[in-house]
């Protein structure tokens, strides 16, 4: 049976890479705690937002969708789960509020875990909900050719408890000597080797990174969608997974991959929140100016309902009138109608 000492493994992680990283991630963390002590009432407009994002997102990852504005209304609680997909996110909504509110009083326990996973379908009720998985799970992989392939086999059914028993005890006894973000990352490769329940492993991943992370003080993710930038970034994530989940069962695996991710996700996480700050608290900044930058610094292509995302303090007569405004300067250019209008900054300093 795998042996799981994180007092033994944790330092063999500290790569010049890693610890950059790290040194950045702290910095990071002191930074924001200064920015949520002046501007505390501003930044309840990311927790909403957040909530949002990482609802959508991390189910989303897993195939389960519902429309825009039903997935809104349900992480609000403005309406009640109408499908088999609306009943996940609920309970993903559920969990994430759970954690959000509570995380200082939820050990990291075998009790505790399952009863996470338990409020996770609470909506559904699955049989599974709640209890460790009674057969055998295997990851498999379609590959670009259409063949399935095996890409791991998890620990048996019957060593399920007891794995993550001792998951649980090494995270709980190196807390005091090993760096807690490192701690995160190999808890979290581990837990998905283990892939202890029938369904949910990969959100309940998610809510457990989101748990560590609160409790060792990280809470970035309160404000910026943690989930979010894991899914725009999945194929790296199933990558880096498969690179430090091989040799597992051994204990021959390398952690650094899926923890050079973890944190590079984590990092950006403090980077959009620094970002989404400063449009927020600047005075010269008005309405059409913040959304205006929103839609100069993103990436590709960008929807109305994203930039209302955005700026949710922000009135859809406002956002309205700023695109009609942009598109008449050639600031930005429409592509597509109806629904699926989007709208792309011209980038007109790059091409001069």
């Amino acid at each position: 049976m795998r042996i799981i000492d994180y007092k033994e493994n944790w330092q063999k992680l500290l790569s010049p890479d890693i610890v950059k990283q790290l040194t950045l991630i702290h910095e990071f963390k002191g930074e924001q705690r200064l920015f949520i002590e002046a501007h505390r009432d501003e930044l309840n407009e990311l927790v909403e937002l957040a909530k949002i994002q990482s609802t959508e997102a991390s189910n989303r990852i897993e195939g389960i969708f519902t429309s825009e504005d039903r997935l809104k209304n349900l992480v609000l609680e403005k309406t009640t789960p109408a499908s088999r997909n609306e009943s996940e996110i609920a309970g993903y909504r559920d969990v994430l509020n759970t954690i959000h509110k509570n995380y200082d009083y939820i050990p990291v326990t075998a009790n505790y875990i399952l009863q996470l996973h338990k409020d996770l379908y609470k909506f559904t009720g699955a049989a599974g909900a709640g209890a460790f998985k009674i057969s055998d799970n295997i990851i498999r992989e379609i590959d670009k050719n259409g063949k399935e392939n095996i890409r791991f086999r998890p620990v048996q059914a019957w060593e399920t408890a007891d794995a993550i028993d001792r998951l649980c005890a090494a995270y709980k006894g190196a807390k005091d000597e090993a760096d807690s973000l490192l701690l995160i990352c190999m808890f979290v490769l581990d837990f998905l080797c283990i892939h202890p329940f029938n369904d949910g492993n990969g959100r309940m991943s998610r809510l457990l990174t989101m748990l560590l992370l609160y409790q060792s003080g990280f809470i970035v993710g309160k404000y910026v969608s943690v989930e979010k930038l894991i899914e725009d970034s999945k194929e790296t994530y199933y990558e880096t997974l498969q690179a430090s989940s091989a040799g597992w069962h051994d204990g021959e695996n390398d952690y650094k991959p899926f923890a050079n991710y973890l944190l590079g996700v984590i990092i950006a996480a403090y980077r959009e929140f620094e970002s989404r700050v400063k449009l927020i608290t600047d005075p010269h900044l008005s309405k059409p100016d913040r959304v205006r930058e929103e839609i100069r610094k993103k990436m590709g292509t960008i929807t109305k309902a994203e930039i209302m995302s955005l700026c949710p303090d922000i009135s859809d007569t406002t956002i309205q009138r700023t695109l009609a405004a942009l598109l008449k300067d050639h600031s930005i250019t429409k592509i597509g109608g109806g629904r699926y209008t989007k709208y792309v900054w011209n980038n007109k300093e790059e091409q001069t």
